[in-house]
């Protein structure tokens, strides 16, 4: 599933595309993905200037110039395809397609469709059930160590299963949460509880760090992501811990090797020796 620093890449790429100009025309090829699309989805879209393209935790929000808000979830395997010039035939996962008055096309491609688009407005997005509760974002300024361990106060569930809570902070997956554990030298299994002071700094700053350098690698290609502009991303390629059973520990002069086990239903790498 596409996480934070794949949604962030994927709004950069579509703010380039769309701001400023109008939908002119929006094609809907079937009558849902895993919601149903509004009756007057496209008819409120269409002729209206985009003003601003943004992120909150893993869902995209396109605001228009009437305060329609869309708000976008890429699912497991949702992503934009962006065509300047002459768009080509329709594949059959190409499920919305949108076009514009500067003449590009942008189409909305989900084999599985377990993504979805849906429409509020700006004085409702505050309170809409999709967002309501969502914690810290891990980029923002207000992020960092004292407001991480305040959050998980009380939580006696392993801190990797804690900050996959999107109550906990926003957006982090669980290949970013095995990453920053690794950096912060936490061990998964540690009671989140007790995750304070100096601990919850170095997590913190882990967190802002590997998301920083996963938006600055494009994300990560796992299964069927790719950017806007249909480009792969290539932070799988720095991976330290996530999906490296049984290799090397990277740490210099560690004897260990990398560990999986499993914790909520999710796979969870580390280092036993490295991590505490």
């Amino acid at each position: 599933m596409p996480e934070l620093p794949e949604v962030e890449t994927v709004v950069r790429g579509l703010e380039q595309a769309l701001i400023g100009d109008r939908f002119t025309k929006i094609t809907l090829r079937r009558k849902d993905l895993r919601f149903p699309f509004a009756p007057d989805f496209a008819a409120r879209l269409t002729d209206k200037k985009i003003v601003h393209l943004g992120r909150r935790a893993k869902y995209l929000q396109m605001t228009l110039e009437d305060g329609t808000v869309m708000i976008g979830h890429l699912g497991m395997s949702g992503s934009f395809r962006i065509d300047t010039g002459p768009a080509p035939e329709p594949d059959k996962h190409d499920h919305i397609i949108f076009e514009t008055g500067r003449g590009t096309t942008v189409r909305y491609h989900d084999p599985r469709r377990f993504g979805f688009m849906l429409l509020t407005t700006e004085a409702e997005l505050a309170t809409h059930p999709r967002l309501v509760g969502i914690g810290p974002e891990p980029l923002g300024n207000q992020f960092n160590g004292p407001l991480l361990a305040a959050n998980l106060k009380g939580r006696k569930s392993p801190i990797k299963v804690a900050i996959l809570d999107q109550k906990v902070v926003a957006g982090v997956g669980n290949i970013y949460a095995c990453e920053a554990l690794f950096r912060s030298g936490i061990s998964p299994r540690r009671s989140a509880h007790t995750i304070a002071g100096k601990r919850a700094e170095r997590l913190a700053a882990a967190i802002q760090d590997v998301l920083s350098a996963a938006i600055r690698s494009g994300g990560s290609t796992l299964r069927d992501y790719s950017q806007a502009n249909g480009e792969l991303g290539y932070f799988q390629h720095h991976f330290q811990v996530y999906d490296k059973e049984g290799t090397p520990c990277p740490t210099p002069d560690c004897p260990e090797t990398i560990q999986r086990i499993v914790q909520a239903g999710r796979s969870t790498f580390f280092c036993p020796k490295c991590q505490r």
